[in-house]
């Protein structure tokens, strides 16, 4: 049976806003304003999902959804950089930013190296049951989930974009999936 699954971002923080490592904060007002407005496209499904996190589980319930929470979607520990600006750690530690950027075995903040999270997020894809899934989860989340699914280098992770309330669409059957489309909130398209 097939695996229809549905990752959605967490609507906008000030974090999102101000481009700052996330802490646990919540949905700023324009993010829980666009996540209900979302939710009345939503498609039913059979299993959704949200990770633990304060702005997802606010995204899941401001799109309605009664999502059971995984920590394996929890979003990428990246130690002491939370609550830092990239360019804040550019200045504090130029070196150890270029070594994670550069080596996806590396975690010099303190938390997870890109292949932790890769191997955390490719063993919830493993776990899920067929039917049409729906999770709320972070970009760094969805960013793992397309790599570990098209199984390309972790060096793609780097050269994906997903934004605010953009929902990726996969379909898995026999540990084999593919990319459906990529889509961001109020943009062209029915419903997710």
């Amino acid at each position: 049976m097939t695996i229809r699954l549905s990752l959605i971002s967490h609507a906008s923080t000030e974090a999102v806003r101000a481009a700052r490592f996330a802490r646990d904060e919540s949905l700023d007002s324009f993010g829980m304003t666009a996540a209900k407005a979302m939710g009345r496209q939503l498609r039913s499904v059979d299993q959704s999902w949200t990770a633990p996190e304060r702005r997802t589980i606010e995204t899941a319930e401001a799109l309605g959804l009664a999502a059971s929470r995984s920590d394996l979607i929890r979003d990428w520990d990246c130690g002491r950089w939370a609550g830092l600006s990239f360019d804040e750690i550019q200045e504090q530690e130029p070196s150890a930013l270029g070594e994670w950027l550069g080596d996806p075995s590396a975690a010099p903040h303190g938390g997870e190296s890109l292949l932790e999270l890769l191997a955390r997020v490719s063993g919830w894809l493993e776990g899920l049951q067929a039917g049409a899934i729906v999770a709320v989860t972070h970009p760094a989340v969805i960013r793992a989930a397309i790599v570990s699914a098209l199984g390309v280098s972790p060096a793609a992770f780097w050269r994906i974009d997903i934004a605010p309330l953009s929902c990726v669409d996969l379909t898995g059957h026999n540990g084999r999936w593919n990319l459906g489309e990529i889509r961001r909130h109020g943009k062209a398209g029915d419903g997710l």
